[in-house]
């Protein structure tokens, strides 16, 4: 006979025969580990993942292969990426790699980059944090020295840091983001220098072996014509007309006869017509259009674009793109009394059946980099990333263009390795533009751990909290020398010794050499560098001040399966047999 314990379990009582029989019911019970143990079982997993993200550090980095639930393998020098596809079956290790992987997205989703530097951080802070707690210290004030140490690196940082100007300093960040790829970083670079520092780069695969960029200049957005009879060129299938006239309205255009004082205002100037209507048009008036555009009349119409507020707000930024005016009741305007005055005006303007490019707005500077500004404050202000994002859309299509660059590859596999140190560098040079360089090669944090050696806590243990980090930011130079087959604390050793003669000197990993790394184009981002460090310190420093993990004890199914099997098959015999049962149960 097994007995159960109260608290473990609870019953179902079903009467079989007229006597009643009790079937166990299991819980998960839960497993809590304390101090130096707690600790030591999530140092583990962050060593484990931290080892396994570290090898794709510097220009001589290796490369991450992962198995994928579909597909093909994916291979990857992505730090990030590594670090999302590590999961380890135990949990006490899990909870270790799970922080670190939150430390690593975080770094991704504000800097773009740096996540591999952030984990090796977060895994030099974590372990020493782990020894001083060990030997006696408050976590507590090893955690304020830790904050106390990364205020003044960051300091540093900034007076390390300068503004970047020239476009070959935009393709050295890139280069050296890209694992030294120098075509990545012309490619970038090319881009850049042609839509501008607030324009829109996109990354998306190649129909060639080759890498490609197309620059869309203009106003371009994501919808075509509302019908093929509006094609002009019926080899490409597109409408394209020059020198016309544009109409903006925030509602349906429903009724035919409140157009056709405008309709006939542009057929007496001769000139072509570009209906822009946020809910489309009415298929009588659409049947209007189509049967004056066969008859002589330049015209063409789309719906406009985005939805709600976004689309209005992309109606007001075309607006003052062509010097026109959107026709809305809300303002107490009617189509019926629409006049020229009230139409926008563009050089050229070229719609497909999936969208439309206007270029050669007549919207006056003025009033461009004025509405420019304002979205710039939406960006600056708003907390929604969906918001966010769409007013950079809008504000890359005001301001510069839009650069397509398509990647080339003779591999699905291939392509992929490439679209994702591409993106790495694409958000390496936009926070370069943003907050500036410092060298790179992981000397940046090495010369500004140099204002920790005069720096003191309130007291003994917040100065090993110090030190801690002063230990910790020597990690990513001395892993990209290593990575490169050098001995890295000789490396560290070495650039210390040097740093009064230049704080531009550093190791070139590539070639070997000990270079003046601004001069030689191995640069870093400030933002990079700084979110990598602040993020590190943040999460290593909760972890060094853990004393209890609390985990889910995993559920023994085979021994309840048994346990519930017996107990079943031991009652099967009162049953007075399987005739008897029938009468019994209902």
């Amino acid at each position: 006979m097994r007995v159960f314990p109260r608290a473990a379990i609870r019953t179902n009582r079903t009467i079989y025969g007229g006597s009643m029989k009790s079937f166990p019911r299991f819980y998960a019970g839960k497993e809590i580990k304390f101090g130096s143990d707690a600790r030591a079982l999530m140092l583990k997993g962050v060593q484990k993942l931290a080892d396994a993200v570290a090898v794709t550090l510097g220009p001589k980095g290796r490369n991450v292969i992962l198995e994928q639930p579909f597909g093909a393998p994916k291979i990857t020098k992505d730090g990030v990426t590594v670090a999302k596809h590590i999961e380890f079956a135990d949990k006490h290790q899990n909870l270790g790699a799970s922080l670190v992987k939150q430390v690593a997205s975080k770094t991704n989703d504000v800097a773009g980059d740096g996540t591999t530097t952030a984990t090796i951080l977060t895994r030099a802070i974590f372990e020493e944090g782990c020894k001083a707690v060990a030997a006696g210290m408050n976590p507590e004030d090893l955690r304020r020295g830790i904050n106390i140490a990364v205020e003044a690196v960051v300091k540093e940082l900034k007076n390390l840091s300068r503004e970047m100007q020239t476009r070959e300093e935009i393709e050295q960040v890139a280069t050296v983001s890209a694992n030294n790829d120098k075509i990545i970083g012309s490619l970038i670079a090319e881009a850049m220098s042609k839509v501008g520092k607030e324009g829109v780069i996109t990354v998306q695969d190649g129909k060639s072996i080759e890498n490609e960029i197309e620059i869309v200049e203009g106003m371009k957005f994501d919808q075509g014509f509302l019908s093929h009879h509006f094609v002009t060129d019926k080899k490409t299938q597109k409408c394209e007309y020059e020198n016309v006239k544009i109409l903006l309205s925030d509602k349906k255009i429903s009724d035919v006869h409140a157009l056709l004082p405008v309709l006939q205002q542009i057929a007496s100037e001769r000139k072509p017509l570009l209906i822009i209507a946020a809910e489309g048009l009415d298929s009588e008036v659409l049947t209007t259009l189509v049967l004056n555009k066969y008859r002589g009349l330049q015209i063409c119409a789309v719906k406009a674009p985005g939805f709600g507020d976004n689309r209005k707000a992309l109606l007001q930024d075309l607006a003052v793109l062509t010097n026109g005016q959107v026709i809305s009741e809300e303002l107490g305007m009617r189509l019926e009394d629409v006049t020229s005055n009230e139409l926008g005006f563009a050089k050229n303007v070229k719609i497909s059946h999936d969208d439309t490019i206007i270029l050669g707005g007549e919207g006056a500077k003025d009033a461009i980099d004025e509405r420019c500004q304002s979205i710039r404050d939406i960006i600056n202000t708003t907390t929604s990333t969906y918001e966010k994002e769409k007013a950079q859309e809008r504000l890359a299509k005001l301001s510069g263009g839009v650069a397509l660059l398509k990647v080339g590859g003779s591999s699905e596999v291939e392509v992929n390795e490439k679209k994702d140190r591409i993106t790495d560098a694409l958000n390496a040079t936009r926070a370069a533009v943003e907050e500036g360089i410092v060298p790179g090669g992981g000397v940046a944090l090495l010369y500004a751990g140099l204002a920790l050696k005069n720096l003191k806590g309130e007291n003994f243990d917040q100065n090993i909290g110090i030190q801690i980090v002063q230990k910790a930011i020597q990690v990513p130079c001395r892993t990209i020398a290593d990575n490169a087959g050098s001995e890295g604390a000789l490396v560290v050793g070495k650039l210390l010794e040097a740093e009064k003669l230049n704080k531009s000197l550093g190791f070139n990993a590539y070639t070997g050499e000990y270079v003046d790394m601004v001069k030689s184009g191995i640069i870093d981002p400030t933002k990079v560098v700084r979110i990598a460090l602040t993020d590190a310190a943040s999460v290593a420093a909760l972890m060094t001040t853990t004393e209890a993990m609390v985990t889910e004890l995993p559920k023994d199914d085979s021994s309840a399966a048994r346990g519930g099997m017996g107990g079943g098959m031991g009652g099967m015999g009162g049953m007075g047999g399987m005739g008897g049962m029938g009468g019994d149960m209902f």
